[in-house]
């Protein structure tokens, strides 16, 4: 008898089949048993009658428990009304895999006590649903930057150099040369690939070491990071429109099953369309304090800024021009105001804040060198990202998005926790 997975079952109408899976719920009226099974690929409605089955079959049902695995063979039949539009009158149940006492049960848990059990809360309906749209997030980054010839170009994880902030690094001893951290991004690497091949990108798990427990916040997350040559800042940000329209435009069409299963109001998500609005960071301030916000010139936005600022528009924003002082070394001067910086920010709608940091990247080698000076870093241990200033430097821009945020925003989560199936935060190591 061939096994098929659920979602393969259009094929196999009024065929007798076998599908392997685990018991999501199960009822009986005494005459008649229903069983949910769920194989990863759907849900399936398997129905038993008690005067079909062997009385050793209908024995077997009574010992079902959430997650059992099993075997269940039997007719596929097209119903409308069911789960995936499928049910299988069952003949048969072959049971795979005891499951004793399921610590998740139906009645609600606490976050601690699910994310204690997250490797088995996984399997609930909400999180299948998150994976799933993750996944699909996942392969339309992909899609969108092969289709438009970007190379993918992979990182080290283990770098000596920092990308950002100092303070926000985890360290450890690297035989005989001293210390090494683990990478806040790809970025200054994909900057040589882009010397090289043009249109690049890089997209793999970070790390930040930074003490917060907001909800905006992990210390291990993915981002992906494109960077192109002869961009500026204008053009950087209409590849960041053009990539978040496409990404969203992709979950409507394909997820929308999953997105449904999240109750996610899909409305907001269908504005999300070009152009976006764009503020300047100095017009974003004086906006702010109209709002009632006590932010000062010079101040980089905080989660509530953004938050607030977001409120005033029905899809994302970006915010340009920071303070020179709050960002990063590698951040190419304003010309036409040197307090502030070619850089953006994009913010999500609906209270997510910021999911793109982008900038155009200082290209003269003196200023760079003059920057990370400044910043009191080691130009020893960038001497090889200023080798990309002093042998035929050029105008290039690139930006990073968090997936998690992204897929927070997309899912309608209230965390970004639940965005990543093993999410770690200052206070989790475990599972």
């Amino acid at each position: 008898m061939p096994f098929v997975r659920i979602n393969e079952l259009d094929r196999h109408v009024g065929q007798v089949v076998t599908v392997r899976g685990w018991v999501a719920t199960t009822r009986s009226s005494g005459k008649i048993a229903f069983v949910v099974l769920r194989d990863g690929s759907g849900y399936l409605q398997t129905v038993f009658s008690k005067r079909e089955v062997p009385d050793a079959t209908w024995t077997r049902l009574a010992d079902l428990t959430q997650e059992t695995s099993i075997a269940v063979t039997g007719e596929v039949r097209a119903d409308a009304r069911a789960p995936g539009g499928h049910e299988l009158t069952a003949s048969e149940v072959e049971v795979l895999g005891t499951s004793p006492d399921f610590p998740i049960s139906p009645k609600e848990h606490g976050s601690a006590f699910l994310f204690e059990h997250r490797h088995l809360w996984l399997r609930s309906r909400r999180q299948v649903a998150i994976a799933r749209i993750r996944n699909e997030v996942v392969q339309a980054i992909r899609d969108f930057f092969y289709e438009r010839d970007f190379v993918l170009v992979d990182t080290p994880i283990l770098t000596g150099s920092i990308g950002e902030e100092a303070g926000n690094l985890f360290s450890t001893d690297y035989f005989d040369l001293g210390k090494a951290y683990l990478a806040q991004t790809g970025q200054l690497y994909v900057e040589a690939g882009a010397a090289a091949l043009g249109k690049v990108y890089c997209f793999g798990p970070t790390f930040r070491a930074e003490k917060s427990k907001t909800r905006r916040h992990l210390t291990e997350f993915w981002m992906v990071e494109p960077e192109v040559a002869w961009n500026d800042s204008d053009a950087n940000m209409r590849l960041q429109e053009e990539f978040i329209v496409s990404i969203v435009a992709r979950i409507l069409d394909r997820r929308a099953d999953d997105l449904k299963e999240l109750e996610r109001d899909t409305g907001p998500l269908e504005q999300v369309v070009g152009p976006f609005p764009r503020i300047s960071y100095t017009d974003a301030v004086a906006k702010l304090q109209g709002l009632g916000s006590d932010i000062e010139w010079g101040k980089d936005l905080g989660g509530d800024d953004e938050t607030l600022l977001a409120k005033e528009y029905d899809r994302p924003i970006f915010v340009f021009n920071y303070p020179k002082e709050v960002k990063a070394f590698y951040m190419k001067e304003n010309p036409d105001d040197p307090r502030t910086v070619l850089n953006n920010d994009c913010l999500a709608p609906e209270g997510y804040g910021e999911i793109i940091g982008g900038s155009q990247r200082e290209d003269d080698y003196d200023r760079l060198l003059a920057r990370i000076v400044g910043q009191g870093l080691d130009p020893e241990a960038y001497r090889w990202y200023l080798d990309l200033r002093k042998y035929g430097t050029f105008v290039h821009s690139g930006f990073g998005l968090g997936l998690e945020r992204t897929v927070a925003w997309i899912c309608g989560n209230a965390h970004i926790r639940e965005s990543i199936a093993f999410p770690r935060q200052i206070h989790r190591l475990y599972p």
